[in-house]
């Protein structure tokens, strides 16, 4: 969400961004629809995944299903650099999965097949990583608070080698801006119980603090159950006052 209540849509399926009102509007695309950049070119897009604003509303998207790049724009829609890359060194990407920013113009990228978040400064230029977390595919980043809390959603094993395997994500873990974890929610298993994640996808949090977590059940766990059925999506957590 933009400050102005637009809404940014990240649409990999369709290779664009659009800025929208809330009456459904479009008011800005960025890339070509149906026109996916090539492979790994690190052209925009191939298959963008999700969209953050700096302070001064520029637009960071992450470029990550078939690309491994992260392209920053003016509030107006033109492109002024991208970085990235293919790789796991620092500045490299396996799967750029989401972004978002904080008040000081700093920019947070869960690199998910790499198992880390990687922080860099407005130019594009590594500053450090955050480790320790298994595959981070979800970021909100709570700049409201003075001291702001980052909101990391991770995705359980990918292997069939793995997948029953304990304390492999399936949670949210919030994390303080210099990277110290703070507090993991979750079970050490996947599931539908109360505690439990299936596959958490993407974050939000209103203004009261209660956390929003979309999860893909689907993809992940429904699809592959005899008989497949559809699971849970999306979970609310209340803030305890």
């Amino acid at each position: 969400m933009g400050p102005d209540q637009t809404i940014y849509l990240t649409d990999d399926g369709d290779h664009t961004v659009r800025k929208c009102s809330l009456d459904g509007k479009t008011l800005l695309t960025l890339g070509v629809p149906g026109k996916p950049a090539t492979y790994q070119s690190g052209e925009p897009f191939n298959r963008c995944t999700h969209v953050a604003l700096s302070p001064q509303l520029e637009i960071y998207v992450s470029d990550g299903y078939g690309n491994s790049r992260v392209h920053k724009y003016s509030p107006e829609g033109k492109l002024l650099f991208s970085w990235g890359e293919s790789g796991s060194d620092p500045g490299q990407f396996n799967i750029v999965h989401n972004i978002c920013t904080d008040r000081d113009g700093w920019v947070y990228v869960a690199d998910r097949e790499n198992n880390r978040i990687q922080v860099f400064d407005a130019n594009g230029r590594y500053e450090c990583q955050w480790n320790n977390m298994h595959r981070p595919c979800a970021l909100y980043m709570d700049t409201t608070l003075a001291d702001p809390l980052c909101y990391v959603g991770e995705l359980g094993p990918g292997y069939s080698v793995n997948k029953d395997a304990p304390n492999l994500g399936h949670r949210l873990d919030i994390y303080s801006k210099e990277g110290k974890r703070l507090a993991r929610l979750g079970h050490s298993r996947s599931g539908e119980a109360p505690g439990q994640f299936i596959a958490p996808h993407g974050i939000a949090l209103d203004s009261r603090g209660d956390i929003y977590v979309g999860e893909v059940s689907w993809t992940i766990m429904g699809q592959h159950l005899k008989p497949p059925r559809e699971m849970r999506c999306l979970q609310k957590l209340k803030k305890l006052e």
